[in-house]
């Protein structure tokens, strides 16, 4: 991309930033909630590539003006500061281009979404229902390093601890939860002596791990009539009024079959309401896996296609390695990363996903 037309394209971006500006101060935008909504969004998104933009623009108008004081400035200590300042921009700008290609890179419009995980134990029995509980324990101090909220929508204990499944929401006032977490989609495998071992052999079980966008109010035009509301005692801990108050609500969306449960809150209203965001959110995620569908098969390398059956990482504790298999990107810590400290392999997975993309763009 040319100097000219990537300060073209900045340009643009700036004018329609301002218009973005003044339309959510006129009175007819405010009174429209849901158009007010999506042109909020337009303009947060809009922020950070027009901000960068406008910083790479004035240091390209800097250097600019400094080469013009060398070529025709005879006074020498005006030509000494401008041969300081072309040795200090110049190098900066490479950088500056490529962090602004991939702004301007088409993001995923979910990227900003809180999100919805569920873990699910496979292969592996009993230990697959306690390495998904590991799992559920890493991304717990995940969230809570990064001053996430995790709530529990619903989950089934396994027989000898951790889970034969978890569902859980996190969400964030200022992170777009959904950005980080989705590349942690996929089958998840361990290789370790089991609890339930007695010989000590290395045994190698898996868990899934389905990530998908919190659907907003405006996404999914999700109806009660189309919803048939089932009640039930719950079967978690709460005390005295477990298995006596009909707490626990399921609900099924009568036109797909599908259906969403939660528990976790002694208020039926509560769990009710939670239930409902849950169900919202995984009828939009049949539409967005059409479009995680779309592109994978465009771009067949692509990190996260969001193919869950696939095998994306290995968690080897005799060598206390963990590999994620699509970067081909290995961690010795494995104690580290299992309690919380993953964002290096994701930030591993964003670098590799946005190269992708400038080559995709630029073919």
């Amino acid at each position: 991309m040319a100097e000219n037309t990537l300060i073209e394209k900045i340009l643009a971006l700036r004018d329609k930033y301002l218009s973005l500006q003044n339309q959510l101060s006129d009175p007819s935008v405010t009174s429209d909630m849901k158009k007010f909504v999506q042109l909020s969004k337009d303009y947060k998104e809009l922020e950070p590539i027009v901000q960068a933009g406008l910083d790479y623009k004035k240091q390209v108008d800097e250097l600019s003006e400094a080469k013009n004081i060398l070529a025709n400035e005879k006074d020498e200590d005006l030509r000494n500061m401008a041969k300081e300042e072309l040795a200090e921009i110049e190098p900066k700008l490479p950088e500056m281009e490529e962090q602004i290609k991939i702004l301007l890179l088409p993001a995923d419009p979910d990227d900003s979404k809180n999100a919805i995980v569920e873990i699910r134990g496979g292969t592996g029995g009993d230990e697959a229902a306690i390495f998904a509980g590991d799992l559920f324990r890493m991304y717990s101090k995940f969230a809570e390093n990064r001053g996430w909220k995790l709530e529990v929508n619903d989950e089934n204990p396994g027989t000898a601890g951790g889970f034969k499944s978890i569902v859980f929401k996190l969400s964030s006032s200022t992170d777009g939860v959904y950005g980080v977490m989705k590349y942690e989609s996929g089958v998840h495998r361990v290789q370790r002596v089991p609890q339930t071992e007695t010989q000590g052999r290395i045994q190698t079980s898996a868990a899934s791990v389905a990530v998908f966008p919190e659907a907003g109010e405006f996404d999914v035009d999700l109806k009660w009539d189309d919803i048939r509301l089932d009640l039930f005692c719950s079967s978690g801990p709460g005390g005295q009024g477990v298995n006596t108050t009909y707490s626990a609500v399921r609900l099924t969306h009568i036109p797909t079959g599908l259906v969403v449960q939660c528990q976790e809150e002694r208020s039926q209203i509560k769990n009710k309401e939670r239930a409902f965001e849950e169900l919202r959110s995984r009828l939009y995620n049949l539409e967005h896996q059409k479009y995680l569908d779309e592109i994978g098969a465009k771009r067949k390398t692509m990190v996260s296609t969001g193919d869950r059956s696939a095998k994306i990482r290995t968690y080897n504790y005799p060598q206390g390695r963990v590999t994620d298999h699509r970067i081909n990107w290995s961690m010795y810590n494995l104690p580290c990363f299992m309690d919380g400290d993953i964002q290096e392999c994701i930030d591993h997975l964003t670098i590799a996903e946005n190269a992708e993309r400038l080559k995709a763009a630029g073919e």
